[in-house]
């Protein structure tokens, strides 16, 4: 890996980095193996990450990470003057190293203009100039792997897709058991659907949710809804329509680590392209996961042991965007419509113990 002077630069010693990974919760949770593996090859460095306040908690009691620092550029730290003031705080902080991970100039600004010394970004960064080590991002590679490859510069090297790790407190794990021994699921097989997305092209219809849910009911399984409380809506129209006392709804009751630790529980969790599929790679808990106007290979797509995409492969319209949108730009859904019930749900019974099957 070179350098913007054609050199590979080794350090012989790190005291303290920075990571800074401004972006939403999936892209923190796929950042955390390259604070993992940095970590375990210099386990002396103290790593702070930088986040916005809503990621947060997702990398509390992460014991690789020394300290959460909090940047709140959509509110109270907007504009100028809340970037010039978190230059300050990463200034007095006097680190060694940034990585950057997140690819916008705002980023690529808080480590230069904080004087740190060596910045490793991104090419196709919008801040890119502003690094003294610029990795090829390759579209090719999943994000753990292309986050990584950030280390190269440091002399390490891997092209694993190595698990992130999450940590939910015992509180967590005590309120997770509560909800299920409320709903009698303490003790028995259930599954987890998460059937929110912030674009509607990316999710699932939720008369289908709502459809195989019900078929995990009659075979024996509870089903778990879990999401924020954007989702609450959504979870209110999935539980009527299904229509069962198996089928029960965490949506906007629980923490983010909280709704890890609930899947972990879980035998099978069913999302669409979305925030817990990577809560479920972290918990190593099998996966169905449903894409539609996205595709996995942009990179988002689960990893670990155990782990099913169903998509819609052959249509030409596909995909349609990067992040997905607000409606489908041709006005047929095709790709999610294509998904049927049937479908999602022989998958979820092959990621089941086989004695499930006869219940």
């Amino acid at each position: 890996m070179e350098t913007r002077s054609g050199t590979t630069k080794l350090m012989s010693e790190l005291r303290k980095a920075v990571i800074i990974q401004t972006a939403f919760l999936g892209d923190v949770v796929l950042t955390l193996p390259l604070v993992q593996e940095l970590k375990r090859n210099y386990p002396h460095c103290l790593i702070d990450v930088v986040v916005i306040p809503r990621c947060a908690e997702i990398i509390e009691n992460h014991p690789d990470v020394n300290e959460i620092i909090l940047f709140d550029k959509r509110k109270s730290e907007k504009g100028i003057s809340g970037v010039l003031s978190k230059v300050k705080e990463l200034r007095r902080k006097e680190y060694d190293i940034a990585f950057v991970p997140h690819r916008s100039v705002r980023s690529a600004a808080l480590a230069r203009l904080a004087n740190i010394p060596r910045r490793i970004g991104f090419s196709n960064s919008s801040g890119k100039w502003m690094f003294t080590d610029v990795v090829l991002y390759k579209q090719e590679q999943h994000e753990v792997v292309r986050n990584l490859q950030l280390l190269k510069p440091i002399g390490i090297q891997t092209e694993e897709k190595i698990l992130p790790r999450l940590f939910p407190s015992e509180e967590d794990k005590q309120t997770v058991e509560q909800l299920l021994k409320q709903h009698a699921l303490l003790n028995q097989q259930f599954i987890t659907i998460a059937p929110g997305t912030v674009w509607n092209t990316k999710r699932w219809l939720p008369e289908r949710f709502a459809q195989l849910a019900s078929r995990m009911n009659e075979k024996g399984l509870g089903v778990v809804l879990l999401g924020g409380k954007e989702d609450e809506m959504l979870a209110n129209e999935i539980l009527k329509q299904g229509n069962s006392q198996r089928l029960v709804s965490s949506v906007g009751t629980l923490t983010i680590l909280q709704s890890a630790e609930l899947i972990r529980r879980s035998s099978v969790l069913v999302t669409n392209d979305s925030a817990p599929l990577h809560l479920a790679s972290a918990m190593q808990t099998p996966t169905v996961a449903l894409f539609g106007a996205t595709i996995p290979e942009f990179g988002f797509g689960p990893i670990g042991e155990q782990k099913i995409v169903l998509e819609t492969k052959e249509l030409s319209c596909r995909p349609c965007s990067i992040h997905g949108g607000k409606e489908c730009p041709i006005q047929t859904f095709d790709c999610m419509k294509s998904i049927t019930v049937e479908m999602v749900e022989k998958e979820v019974l092959r990621l089941i113990p086989t004695h499930i099957h006869s219940s």
